[in-house]
């Protein structure tokens, strides 16, 4: 069963993953005006979610490096429902069905890569908001928001400074 948000025009939902422990500032400053954060796990920390929630309400999943008792409580994949549409979160994105008979999915967010990334395939957008704490490959510390109206979903990816 989906969280459900309440219902309205449009949503500005903050999008994080791979923090491993370090939460860099800018993202609580670009996640500020939030309807939600959804965090797509390796969270490292049950102090990174508090933080987070300074900004706004989180949603997170555990990723393959979360562990301890403060981890066990967080679920393996979620789903949000905006409006009409649902947005699933997993941290591996080959963890991730579909199944027949699952609610419309109009986004899919993951992490695990540590590479940002946004694309559509057969109508769903999949966004991966790249490592928030522990970027490689030459990549930028990021994040991403994803904005919601009616039956349209678009991503964009944020470079941070830190």
């Amino acid at each position: 069963m989906p969280m459900i948000l309440a219902p309205k025009d449009s949503y500005r939902i903050g999008l994080i993953a791979d923090t491993h422990g370090y939460l860099p500032s800018d993202a609580l400053e670009v996640f500020r005006a939030v309807d939600l954060i959804l965090h797509a796990g390796d969270i490292g920390s049950a102090e990174i979610l508090r933080s987070l929630e300074q900004a706004a309400p989180v949603v997170a999943v555990r990723g393959n490096m979360d562990g301890g008792p403060w981890a066990k409580s967080l679920p393996d994949k979620q789903s949000v429902q905006a409006g009409n549409l649902v947005i699933h979160l997993v941290h591996d994105l080959l963890h991730f069905r579909q199944e027949p008979g699952q609610d419309a999915c109009m986004a899919v967010v993951n992490g695990h890569t540590h590479r940002p990334l946004i694309e559509r395939k057969n109508g769903v957008l999949f966004v991966n908001p790249g490592s928030a704490g522990a970027p490689r490959h030459g990549e930028c510390a990021c994040v991403a928001l994803l904005a919601v109206t009616g039956t349209s979903a678009t991503a964009d990816l944020i470079c941070l400074r830190e």
